[in-house]
Formats: C-alpha cells, structure tokens, sequence
C-alpha cells in the first residue's frame, strides 16, 4: 500500500503542508480505476481554518461530482481520520480508506468498518515520524485541531 500513486500523493501532501509549517497531514482520493480525483492537506493553520484539514482538501480538491464517482474510491490519508474526516468519507460511500498511521492519533476506525467501510493501515515510519515531530513542536496547535483543550 506504501507504494500506491494515492498513498504517495498523500505523503507529499503532509510534506508540502510540513514545510508550510501547518499539520502535516495529507490526503488523496483515488477512483475505483485508479484516477487521483482530488488530493490535500490540512490548512487549518495556514489558512485559519477549522475545516481544512486533509480529508476534506482532497474532497474540495475533487470538485463536484456525481455520488457514482466515490462509490468504490479510496482515500488514502497519512494518519487516522478525525470524525468530521471520517464522517465525509461515510457520507460519500468510499469503498476503503488507507491510513498511514494511527500510532499518534486514532480516529473513526472502528465507525468506518462498521459502515462496511475496509480500513487499511500501512504503518508508515514516515507519516508517524511527521506527526510526532509536529505534536513535540506544537502541542496546543495539535489539541485545538483535534478539538481538545
């Protein structure tokens, strides 16, 4: 999974959203044919924000489309989505949705597989190293975009 297109497209994405000095996570959804329909990342500090974070770029990203396009899509996301993220990805019918970690963070996993949605999680070092890295560094920009205090 690693070596996906849509799992590459996200890491670059919480590289290019790390380099901004925002939270570096990054999404890309992927049709069932293997097309990247949108890809993002969080720009909830970036832009003030607090909807922007990566699930929710890549679905921006995508554009309008008709609900035909996320049935049998992937979104490919480097860490465990949030329940807004995880909530999107319900609400559009993606058919799988591949993680890059959930070491530092865990999400609406369990939502998703009981909506019949398959989860995946590849366990990368990378995507785990980016979070850790910025969490150490900012912690209260962490909590406030996880919804904590």
């Amino acid at each position: 999974m690693e070596s996906d297109i849509g799992f590459q497209a996200a890491l670059e994405e919480a590289r290019k959203g790390a380099a901004e000095g925002g939270v570096p996570i990054g999404a890309c959804l992927v049709s069932a044919d293997g097309k990247i329909l949108g890809r993002g990342h969080n720009l909830r500090m970036q832009k003030g924000s607090p909807t922007i974070h990566a699930e929710i770029g890549a679905l921006e990203n995508a554009g309008r489309l008709p609900a035909s396009a996320y049935q049998g899509a992937t979104m490919y996301t480097t860490l465990s989505p949030c329940d807004m993220c995880t909530g999107a990805c319900i609400l559009y019918k993606v058919k799988r949705v591949v993680l890059g970690e959930n070491k530092t963070f865990v999400g609406g996993e369990d939502y998703l597989k009981q909506r019949g949605i398959e989860v995946v999680n590849v366990n990368s070092a990378e995507c785990e190293d980016l979070m850790k890295k910025f969490i150490n560094e900012h912690p209260e920009e962490w909590n406030e975009d996880i919804g904590e205090e």
